[in-house]
């Protein structure tokens, strides 16, 4: 009995020293502590502050096309009916998980830009300024044809319904949308990196989806070597000025050969001037690394979405299988603010896109990408200078710089704003809707920042604005703020 006694208590200090010894590592490489609830890895992110003109007025960051932190979000509410870990919210993504009807008028551009200025809504004697853009639409006929590798993670950790089995279901329906010139090859990883499918024409779906069929989970996670080998077959079978992109699905726990967070990164940043775009999908709960997957899109040319559910593989593989097809990529956005007009101005989100004003320039610089007929919003709450007058004013000019999918010279574009003393409630229906995006994720990180916000105030803003929900997406989201208003 007292040897039982012994070992029970040795394996509760192992355990706790353990977790303690995960935690420092955690902190230290700037994630947050995982949480008890989820075991999910997250990066810690500090709130965007407000910054006095006066002493920086230029502001500058990387455009955010990833969708992931909505829908791992709203897998929370909807499925575990409880909130999200702090850290698990990313403003910009609870945004750009909507695609907006945008105008395109870009002209030789593959960019559209639009803006305004409206009365802040959690904050009258504030406003916000919202900059919106639109990647250049392709009709269906014109897509160029595409060059696909599927690196799929079939190790132990993948083996349940909302993992491998959910990317299954959307890579098969993905496959039966692809046109006989494009080609789809198959990678897999689990304790090494395997070959399953050589790059194949589009025009075998059968055979395709019989090596999707055949995908079962077991072993550890070499998740380096599988990306090695998926770049390999990418570049051997690379269709000059075609679409050429890998699509990884995985929880993200790897365990075998390149572990380190930052050697990870260091990896896709020398893989992406190949040339060849990634997207990133996440699956799962439980030990979903979140803070590594949504690098390893940021440094890889690339974008990050969460799989939740059946209705989100439609969205990624049909409904929006568009943003696959990069029309601009290093898209930059810099605000310079005149010290007359305004005080102070805070980004709303972007916290880990930031860029120093220098880096604008440099071309050498990673930024975002943006796809066929993909919107991009980012707002700006600002303290108006006292005293001044910005009606009927280029109140302010903001610059883009861009690159095109296989150049690496920067093209620059510029937006002016008028501010014309509108208020919140003849804003237009994207101000609304985003700015109401923006108090809820506020309020789901219990921010400093939140004014007068509350749960029913979005609603009630939500209701204000009157934009196309095709797929019911935003009539969904209303469901979701109520849901955490219950929580």
């Amino acid at each position: 009995m007292q040897r039982l006694l012994l070992l029970s208590i040795l394996g509760l200090l192992l355990a706790s020293s353990c977790s303690k010894e995960y935690a420092n590592y955690a902190l230290d490489n700037g994630f947050a502590d995982p949480s008890p609830a989820t075991g999910d890895n997250y990066e810690d992110l500090e709130e965007n502050p407000f910054i006095d003109v006066s002493e920086q007025a230029v502001s500058t960051f990387s455009i955010d096309a990833d969708g992931a932190s909505y829908t791992n979000m709203r897998r929370f509410i909807t499925q575990e009916n409880q909130l999200p870990p702090k850290a698990a919210i990313r403003t910009e993504e609870l945004i750009n998980f909507f695609n907006l009807d945008y105008p395109f008028d870009g002209g030789a551009h593959p960019v559209s830009l639009n803006g305004e200025v409206a009365t802040c809504p959690w904050n009258t004697d504030n406003k916000l300024i919202r900059i919106g853009l639109k990647g250049k639409p392709i009709a269906e006929e014109d897509l160029p044809p595409s060059n696909y590798v599927f690196l799929i993670d079939v190790s132990g950790s993948m083996n349940s319904e909302d993992k491998l089995d959910l990317l299954k279901q959307g890579f098969k329906l993905f496959v039966n949308t692809m046109d006989d010139a494009d080609r789809i090859a198959i990678v897999t990883y689990a304790g090494s990196a395997d070959i399953v499918l050589e790059s194949t024409s589009g025009a075998q779906k059968s055979k395709i989806i019989k090596a999707i069929d055949k995908l079962g989970a077991g072993g550890s996670t070499a998740g380096a070597e599988g990306i090695v080998t998926a770049y390999q077959i990418a570049e051997a079978y690379k269709v000059p000025n075609g679409n050429n992109r890998i699509i990884i699905g995985t929880d993200g726990d790897f365990n075998v050969g390149i572990t380190d967070h930052d050697e990870l990164i260091d990896l896709i940043e020398e893989k992406r001037e190949s040339g060849i775009f990634i997207t990133v999908l996440g699956v799962g709960r439980g030990n979903l690394n979140d803070a590594t997957l949504e690098q390893i899109a940021n440094h890889g040319n690339g974008n990050y979405e969460y799989l939740d559910k059946l209705e989100q593989l439609k969205k990624v593989f049909i409904y929006e299988a568009n943003k696959f097809y990069t029309v601009a990529k290093d898209v930059k956005v810099q605000v310079t603010f005149n010290p007359e007009i305004v005080e102070a101005y805070r980004l709303i989100g972007y916290e880990n896109r930031l860029l120093a004003e220098e880096d604008f320039e440099d071309d050498t610089k990673d930024a975002g990408e943006i796809g066929s007929g993909q919107s991009i919003t980012a707002l700006y709450e600002i303290v108006p200078a006292s005293g001044g007058n910005t009606e009927d004013i280029e109140a302010f000019t903001i610059d883009f710089n861009y690159k095109l999918p296989d150049a690496n010279s920067s093209i620059p574009m510029e937006l002016d704003i008028y501010d014309n003393n509108t208020s919140f409630e003849d804003a237009s229906d994207f101000m609304q809707f985003t700015a109401s995006i923006a108090a809820y994720s506020m309020l789901l990180t219990d921010s400093q920042y939140t004014g007068s916000s509350t749960y029913n105030s979005v609603i009630q803003w939500l209701n204000m604005a009157e934009l196309t929900d095709e797929h019911f997406l935003k009539a969904e989201f209303q469901n979701i703020v109520e849901a955490a208003q219950g929580l």
